[in-house]
């Protein structure tokens, strides 16, 4: 039977992460990125096909080179870990700019880079899941919008680099989704968490699939999801 592709999905533990990985296990063997090893090997029983935990702090970018040295061809990079704080700009100090620039920014710069050989040789797809935020700023969102409008700049920039060497880069833009990060979002924004109003972690999957598995005569630039 010929190979099936790989795919490395970061945020895999839980939310639109393990969604993805999910309706991507139904095609691709797996690589689930995150720090829980426990929450990801759980993850990886469920799932059918080979899928096995791709446990490391993204952020140390020493620890991440390590694991990237092992793979040689690489499918597709499914950027879904994040972090949000929100707050007035000038309550947001500086550690707290850094923070969510390294997880948001930083993290996903370095380990495209690093992937992109695996990549370029299996002519693969870089999927960042992006946010609203990314589209749109609005008050107390300074630090979290600023690094998803960054994101999609980088978007942008590897999609125009990479596209001669086969790459293709797709933003995806959800709302508001009803996963363990936007009840700790509504608990900052002092709001009432309702998941029933919101997307659901499998509807904003199903399209990063959908860009992923796209002939190759097609190529799914950006997608923009918001609750019905």
């Amino acid at each position: 039977m010929p190979e099936r592709p790989i795919a490395l999905v970061t945020g895999a533990s839980r939310g639109i992460g393990a969604a993805v990985a999910r309706e991507l296990s139904n095609t691709h063997d797996l690589l689930l990125g995150g720090r829980d090893t426990d929450a990801l090997q759980t993850l990886a029983n469920e799932l059918p096909g080979h899928a096995e935990p791709w446990a490391v702090e993204l952020t140390d970018h020493d620890a991440v080179a390590e694991k990237v040295a092992g793979i040689d061809r690489l499918d597709a990079l499914v950027h879904s870990a994040g972090l949000v704080e929100i707050g007035p700009v000038s309550d947001m100090t500086g550690d707290a700019w850094r923070r969510t620039f390294e997880l948001n920014l930083f993290a996903v710069t370095e380990l495209t880079r690093l992937a992109l050989p695996a990549l370029r040789a299996a002519s693969g797809h870089v999927v960042l899941v992006n946010s609203g935020a990314g589209l749109a700023a609005k008050p107390n969102w300074g630090t979290y919008a600023a690094s998803k409008f960054a994101l999609r700049a980088f978007a942008d920039v590897l999609r125009a680099e990479e596209s001669a060497n086969g790459v293709r880069v797709t933003s995806v833009f959800p709302g508001r989704t009803a996963t363990d990060m936007q009840r700790e979002l509504r608990a900052q924004e002092g709001g009432t968490y309702e998941p029933e109003q919101y997307l659901q972690p499998e509807s904003v999957a199903r399209p990063v699939v959908s860009a992923v598995q796209a002939t190759p005569d097609a190529h799914l630039t950006e997608i923009i999801l918001r609750p019905s």
